[in-house]
C-alpha cells in the first residue's frame, strides 16, 4: 500500500469487486423473473390452450375420471409441466403428478380457482427458491356448447424443473463476471505501470540531478499529465545542461581575460622593479600600457557585474530627461579618440535636433559603448567606423558600422548569446563573449530591440531602436 502503483491497481479493482457482484445478482433476478420466468408463462398458457382445445374434443373426461385420467397419461410426455384436469365445480379428475392420485375427487381450494370457474383464463407467477413450490401457474376454462364452464385445464411448473435453465443462466452470468473481473485487473495493472513507470523516472531524474549525475532527457510517454510532468523535466534538465556549459565557458573566458592584463601588469611592474623607472621614455610607455590594461580589466569588471544583475534579476533602470545629442557625442568622443589612434576612418552624422527621451542614460551609454568596442577591435587599420542616429515614425534609431570581417550567418543568430565568442576565424575569438548580450539587455529594458545586418567581408551594422513614447 505503501507505493503508487499498488494503489492504482486497488482503485481501479475496488469499484469492480464491489459493483460487478451487485450488477451480477441484479441481472440474475431480472432475467429470471422478467424473461424466463415470463417466458415460461407465455408457454405454459400455450400448452394449457393446446390442451383445453383437444380437451373439448372429448367433453365426456368432464365426467368420468377414468377417462381424464387416459386423457392426462396420454398427454403427460408431450409436456414438459404437471397437468391436473378439473370439473367445472373444482373437483380433481385427473393429475400427472403421482403425488396428487390421492386428491382425486376431493374440491381444491387453490388462487385463481373461483376466477376460472366464472371462465376466465387465470395466469400466476411466484419467484422462489423452494424446490418442488409452484414458480408458474396457468388456469383455463373449457367452455361447453352452451358457453357454460364444463372444466379447467391447470398447467403448472414447478423450481424442480426449470431449476436446471436458472442454473445454466447463472453459471452464464457469473463466468462473464469473471472474465470482466480478469480484465479489470489486466487493465489496472497496466495503466498503473503506464503511470508508475514515468513518474518513477521523474524521481530518479530528479535525484539524479540532486546528487549531481549526468543529466539525461526523459522519453516523454503516458498520459498528458505525465507528458507535461516529463516535459518540465527535460526543459529543467536542458536549462541546467546551459547554466553548466556557461559555466564552464565563464569560467575558460575568466581565466583567459584575466591572464593576458595580469601577465602585462607583471611583466611591467618586474620590468619597473628592474631599473625601467629611471628611462621616461620606457616608464611613460609602461605606465601608459599599465594604464590601458587596467582599464580592459575595469570592463571586466562591469561585464561581470552585469552578468550578476541578470542572474540576480535585478536589473533597474534611473531613468531621467536625457538630451539625445549632447548625450551621444559625450558617449562617442573616448571611442573617437580610439578609433583615430589605431588608424581607423571616423565618421558620426548626429542631428542637432535629437528628441529628449526618458532613459538611464548610464545604462544606455554602456550599450552603445559595448558596440563601438567591438566595432573599433574588430575592424582592421584603414578600416572604417561609422555613427548615425535619427527618428522615424515613433522611432529613435542608434546605428553603429564598421568595415570589418562581418559576421558569418550562422552565427547571426547566437551573437547575443551569453558566452558566445566564435571560431578562432570568426568576429569573437576574443573577450568575456558578453558585451552583445549585454548591449541586447539593456536596450530591451528601455522598451527597444537590437539588431544586426552584416555580411561576411563586408562589414556589419547594428542598430538600436527606442521608441519615442516608451510604456
Amino acid at each position: 500500500m505503501n507505493t503508487l502503483r499498488t494503489r492504482l491497481i486497488l482503485s481501479h479493482l475496488l469499484p469492480v469487486l464491489v459493483t460487478l457482484p451487485l450488477i451480477g445478482l441484479a441481472l440474475v433476478y431480472v432475467l429470471e423473473t422478467q424473461v424466463l420466468l415470463v417466458n415460461i408463462s407465455d408457454e405454459l398458457i400455450q400448452q394449457a390452450t393446446l390442451v383445453a382445445q383437444m380437451a373439448d374434443l372429448q367433453s365426456s373426461i368432464w365426467h368420468d375420471s377414468g377417462q381424464a385420467g387416459a386423457f392426462v397419461a396420454r398427454m403427460r410426455p408431450r409436456l414438459t409441466a404437471r397437468i391436473m384436469l378439473l370439473d367445472s365445480e373444482g373437483y380433481l379428475l385427473a393429475s400427472s403428478d403421482p403425488a396428487d392420485v390421492g386428491g382425486a375427487g376431493q374440491q381444491l381450494e387453490l388462487p385463481g380457482l373461483v376466477d376460472a370457474m366464472a371462465g376466465q383464463t387465470g395466469v400466476r407467477v411466484t419467484y422462489r427458491q423452494i424446490l418442488y413450490a409452484d414458480v408458474a401457474d396457468v388456469m383455463v376454462p373449457v367452455m361447453g356448447p352452451d358457453q357454460q364452464v364444463v372444466g379447467i385445464v391447470r398447467m403448472t411448473h414447478q423450481l424442480a424443473g426449470i431449476y436446471q435453465r436458472f442454473l445454466r443462466l447463472r453459471y452464464l452470468i457469473l463466468g462473464v463476471l469473471f472474465a470482466g473481473l480478469l480484465l479489470g485487473v489486466g487493465v489496472g495493472y497496466a495503466l498503473a505501470l503506464n503511470v508508475g513507470r514515468p513518474l518513477r523516472q521523474v524521481t530518479q531524474a530528479v535525484s539524479g540531478i540532486a546528487s549531481g549525475a549526468q543529466l539525461m532527457q526523459l522519453p516523454e510517454r503516458g498520459p498528458q499529465e505525465i507528458r507535461q510532468l516529463l516535459r518540465a523535466v527535460n526543459i529543467l534538465v536542458a536549462r541546467l545542461k546551459t547554466l553548466e556549459q556557461n559555466r564552464r565557458q565563464l569560467l575558460a573566458n575568466l581565466v583567459h581575460e584575466l591572464g593576458r592584463p595580469l601577465g602585462a601588469l607583471r611583466s611591467a611592474t618586474q620590468a619597473l622593479l628592474g631599473g625601467a623607472d629611471r628611462d621616461e621614455p620606457l616608464r611613460h610607455e609602461l605606465l601608459t600600457g599599465m594604464h590601458e590594461e587596467m582599464g580592459r580589466l575595469q570592463r571586466l569588471l562591469d561585464e561581470l557585474a552585469h552578468l550578476y544583475d541578470q542572474i540576480l534579476g535585478s536589473l533597474e533602470l534611473d531613468r531621467q530627461p536625457t538630451g539625445l545629442t549632447d548625450w551621444l557625442l559625450h558617449v562617442m568622443a573616448p571611442w573617437r579618440l580610439a578609433a583615430q589612434g589605431k588608424g581607423l576612418e571616423w565618421e558620426e552624422t548626429i542631428p542637432p535636433d535629437l528628441p529628449t527621451l526618458k532613459v538611464d542614460p548610464d545604462r544606455l551609454a554602456q550599450a552603445v559603448s559595448n558596440l563601438l568596442s567591438n566595432a573599433i577591435k574588430y575592424t582592421s587599420t584603414g578600416g572604417a567606423v561609422s555613427v548615425r542616429a535619427g527618428t522615424q515614425d515613433d522611432l529613435l534609431w542608434i546605428q553603429v558600422s564598421d568595415s570589418g570581417r562581418g559576421i558569418r550567418p550562422e552565427e547571426l543568430e547566437r551573437i547575443f548569446t551569453p558566452f558566445y565568442r566564435g571560431s578562432s576565424a570568426g568576429r569573437f575569438p576574443q573577450g568575456m563573449g558578453l558585451g552583445l548580450s549585454i548591449a541586447r539587455d539593456l536596450v530591451v529594458a528601455h522598451s527597444g530591440r537590437l539588431e544586426v545586418d552584416s555580411t561576411p567581408g563586408q562589414g556589419s551594422r547594428f542598430t538600436i531602436q527606442l521608441p519615442l513614447s516608451p510604456a
